[in-house]
């Protein structure tokens, strides 16, 4: 266990990096239009504005910068979509297609606690400062 123990902040690292990237490709989607597949919403509507949360506090997130405060804001925009977009239709996320917006609120959550792990801007601003 020793070995997996001492991985435990690399692995955070790498699953903070895996979870920025594809919250931040959802907003450069919906924002930049990059790779924006069949949706990209009218400017000012409420998906354009979760898509800019998206772009700036994914971005933040990957780089590890203010990981708690981008990871929370993450969390409750994931929370929103959940109930405004899937609760409606039903209960259950495998009939109402909210698993992976449910998914991602319980991983941000988890980073608001954890931090951003030991590859991160905050961990590096933090080391230098002392």
């Amino acid at each position: 266990m020793r070995p997996l123990e001492s991985a435990r902040p690399y692995a955070l690292t790498a699953f903070r990096i895996a979870l920025g990237l594809v919250i931040f490709s959802f907003g450069t989607a919906k924002i930049l239009h990059f790779h924006p597949g069949n949706f990209t919403p009218p400017v000012g509507s409420l998906p354009w504005v979760a898509g800019l949360i998206e772009l700036i506090a994914g971005f933040l997130f990957l780089v590890g910068f203010q990981t708690r405060a981008a990871a929370f804001v993450l969390s409750g925009l994931m929370a929103a979509a959940y109930f405004t977009s899937h609760f409606p239709k039903s209960f259950f996320p495998t009939e109402n297609g909210g698993y992976a917006a449910a998914v991602f609120c319980f991983a941000f959550l988890y980073f608001v606690t954890a931090g951003g792990g030991y590859l991160s801007l905050d961990r590096t601003l933090r080391t230098k400062a002392a």
